[in-house]
């Protein structure tokens, strides 16, 4: 069989004095109908070169090479790094993998092939950060799949209004569409994990259009959210000096200064960014 089993998964953990950590956030999928699921769920085209981020022990890895999907997959441990050519030479032998032993925040370039698809099983803790500097980084990305927390899940791809809308959901609108795929269960993973999972498409869009950095729209986004119960008018006001410059500047973009942050789009913190030049 090309996929790992649970006892594929203790035995190579066993080979490598493995114990998975909770600090770099080690939940190996064990399951193979999980991972031809989150293959076909990640709808790639024929031959496409996909970005894993945390292959682990290669379950995942092999999944998408067992599908015909060369990998360049980013490992931070330098242990799983070192076997994952192995684990695949020994049951897809020939097959196109590319391990680059890096941290995926730290990462600026992509060698080799461009990749064009991100598909992973993002450590929890570090799923969002991820997600937006491979955006940022790595602008060949033109779409992606992502496993992550529940909760993470809910907040990148919840829109305007929502009572989860907040800062994760405003900047990975500002690369991507985002949209809940499917939900993945605790019983898939070793360790069992004591959170739920689901899964994320993410499909590349053009920023909008505005004459305001990114940066600086973030830096609005990061006030707006950092008091989320009061008005734009009073969360901004550190952002913009005062009460009355924030409201100046919200008016000046045609935004209510009543309103709060989770009622606004991507576009409409462009606008406040853009007002403050």
């Amino acid at each position: 069989m090309t996929l790992l089993g649970p006892a594929d998964v203790r035995r190579l953990a066993d080979r490598l004095a493995l114990r998975p950590t909770k600090s770099l956030g080690q939940n190996f999928v064990h399951d193979p109908n999980t991972i031809r699921r989150v293959v076909r769920t990640a709808q790639l085209r024929p031959a496409e070169r996909v970005l894993e981020v945390g292959p682990g022990l290669g379950s995942l890895t092999l999944g998408l090479l067992e599908a015909g999907h060369p990998v360049t997959a980013v490992e931070v441990d330098p242990r799983l790094a070192e076997a994952l050519p192995e684990t695949v030479g020994e049951r897809l032998p020939g097959a196109d993998l590319v391990v680059v032993c890096a941290d995926a925040l730290r990462l600026d370039a992509v060698s080799g092939p461009a990749p064009t698809a991100l598909v992973a099983n993002l450590p929890y803790n570090v799923a969002v950060p991820v997600v937006l500097h491979l955006l940022e980084r790595v602008p060949s990305l033109k779409h992606g799949l992502v496993l992550v927390q529940a909760e993470v899940a809910q907040r990148l791809a919840a829109a305007p209004g929502s009572r989860v809308y907040g800062v994760p959901s405003v900047k990975t609108a500002w690369y991507a569409d985002a949209a809940r795929a499917g939900a993945v269960p605790r019983a898939v993973f070793w360790p069992v994990p004591n959170v739920d999972s689901g899964l994320v498409r993410l499909v590349r869009r053009d920023p909008p259009r505005t004459s305001a950095s990114r940066p600086a729209v973030f830096a609005v986004v990061d006030a707006a959210f950092a008091q989320r119960r009061k008005t734009l008018r009073s969360a901004l006001a550190g952002w913009a000096g005062s009460p009355a410059e924030a409201e100046r500047r919200l008016r000046a973009a045609g935004i209510d200064p009543s309103a709060r942050g989770e009622t606004l789009d991507v576009a409409a913190f462009a606008r406040i960014a853009e007002a403050a030049s």
